[in-house]
């Protein structure tokens, strides 16, 4: 049995290495050719990092990679997370967000051939911990990485759970959620009306929204929302919140979301085939859920 988090802040201390030749596994610095830049200044392209004057960039990707986050770019914009955004950079702008929240980078992510690249300053503030290289190997070390936790109460359970639920229009909640079985997954979904796809938690803020109820984006917030119910008591339209094993030290973070539709299934949206319904009682999903919590 998992344990609940009881503190307001998760530590994690991580020493990741990125290589920074890519497929071919070598971890030295590879000799690098400088190249006039604009102002006099020397770049030094050392493989997947970039040295520009006395600047180091790291590849988003790669932090990516690192954190072992999906991510998604676009022209002007990186989003990382897991089945929900965490993480949004913008090229050429210090504004970023962070766990859902705003907050202004040291210095503006740059593009070059076509990457995304930011600075290991940027990289610290984005993460709130100290990100660097490692002279010898090359290697991109990340400090400890603090957290805030939302997830939640502790549960005296086998398992933990949390859920939500509009109290009058439960059924119809769940008559709604069922027309967009089969919708695609898309990790950083744009609102439905654009895009015609959902991830996870854009997928039960728009059924809510159908029913007056406007959950946060993120799952991790709208695992705040409302208040908890025991599995004994879960009823048709609550949410269940399902952990990521293995990201963090403790896994009580919420990386997934779904609502439940009574006779112990749920419906939500993960990979193919998109907005599916699953057994919330065996199968993967029994394994890892985190908590329940009902928005009346």
């Amino acid at each position: 049995m998992r344990n609940a988090a009881k503190t307001t802040l998760l530590c994690l201390s991580l020493a990741i290495l990125v290589p920074l030749m890519g497929a071919c596994g070598q971890q030295d610095h590879p000799r690098a050719n400088s190249v006039s830049r604009g102002g006099g200044m020397l770049a030094a392209d050392t493989g997947n990092v970039k040295v520009i004057g006395e600047t180091t960039w790291i590849p988003v990707k790669q932090v990516a990679q690192a954190l072992d986050l999906r991510i998604m770019e676009t022209a002007d914009a990186a989003r990382l997370g897991f089945t929900d955004i965490m993480f949004e950079v913008y090229e050429g702008h210090k504004h970023a967000v962070s766990f859902g929240s705003p907050l202004s980078l040291p210095e503006a992510p740059i593009r070059e051939n076509g990457r995304l690249y930011m600075t290991t300053e940027a990289v610290s503030a984005l993460l709130h911990t100290n990100a660097s290289l490692n002279p010898t190997s090359g290697a991109l070390e990340l400090g400890t990485i603090r957290l805030q936790d939302q997830a939640g109460p502790s549960y005296n359970d086998a398992k933990r759970y949390a859920a939500f639920g509009v109290a009058e229009n439960r059924e119809a909640m769940v008559s709604y959620a069922k027309q967009y079985l089969g919708v695609p997954y898309e990790f950083g979904a744009a609102p439905y009306e654009q895009s015609k796809t959902f991830d996870c938690s854009s997928f039960t803020r728009h059924v809510f929204k159908r029913f007056g109820q406007d959950l946060p984006r993120l799952a991790r917030d709208q695992a705040k929302e409302g208040s908890d119910v025991s599995r004994s008591n879960l009823q048709v339209g609550d949410l269940i919140f399902f952990t990521v094993p293995g990201r963090f030290q403790a896994d009580s973070i919420p990386g997934h979301v779904g609502i439940y539709i009574g006779g112990g299934k749920f419906i939500h949206t993960w990979g193919d085939p998109g907005v599916q319904i699953s057994s919330m009682d065996s199968g993967y999903w029994s394994d890892v859920i985190i908590s329940m919590r009902r928005v009346r």
